[in-house]
């Protein structure tokens, strides 16, 4: 596990496995606009979570891309799920998208005094948003918000695999590197 730390106490974390099974406050679902828990991390949080969330999800969708939403969180070790839509690659202002789904899925956090939330890397399964971008974007939102605001105090970022946790912890250690620059100035 990476992580680092804001001189407020507020920390952003890397891990990699299984964001379903995190015992955080909330955690984030990479959604699409319907709310439809298909595969992916929403295929997780589904079998994990049990039906309640779908049946949540059903009295709420469809939403905007780039939108952000909460439920129950059902059987999970979570209280609530987060579903943020992200953009499909290619249907245009993709990077716009996915920093509004960061933003309010955080706004979301801070409204209601959530302490913990931990994020997939949204929309890089079957809407083949390039990792490397992914972690840029959604790492610069997750980093600034920190800053500003007192919730949500850790942001996690749980990562499937090892490919992708190696890209968040380059980009996380550029972007803290460039902080650490700036500050210092």
């Amino acid at each position: 596990m990476k992580e680092w730390t804001t001189k407020s106490g507020r920390q952003i974390k890397l891990v990699e496995g299984n964001i379903a099974l995190l015992e955080v406050e909330a955690i984030v679902n990479a959604a699409n606009s319907s709310l439809i828990l298909g595969g992916g991390v929403a295929g997780a949080i589904r079998t994990y979570g049990g039906p309640s969330i779908q049946e949540e999800c059903n009295k709420i969708g469809p939403v905007e891309v780039g939108s952000a939403v909460i439920t129950g969180a059902g059987n999970l070790k979570a209280k609530y799920v987060i579903h943020a839509v992200g953009p499909v690659y290619g249907e245009g202002d993709e990077d716009n998208k996915l920093t509004q789904a960061t933003l309010n899925s955080l706004k979301i956090a801070a409204n209601r005094q959530i302490k913990s939330i931990a994020f997939p890397a949204i929309s890089t399964g079957i809407f083949r948003f390039p990792l490397k971008r992914c972690s840029e974007i959604m790492l610069k939102t997750a980093l600034e918000f920190i800053k500003n605001h007192e919730y949500p105090q850790e942001i996690i970022f749980c990562l499937y695999g090892q490919e992708a946790y190696s890209v968040f912890q380059q980009t996380l250690a550029k972007l803290v590197q460039e902080e650490t620059a700036s500050s210092s100035d």
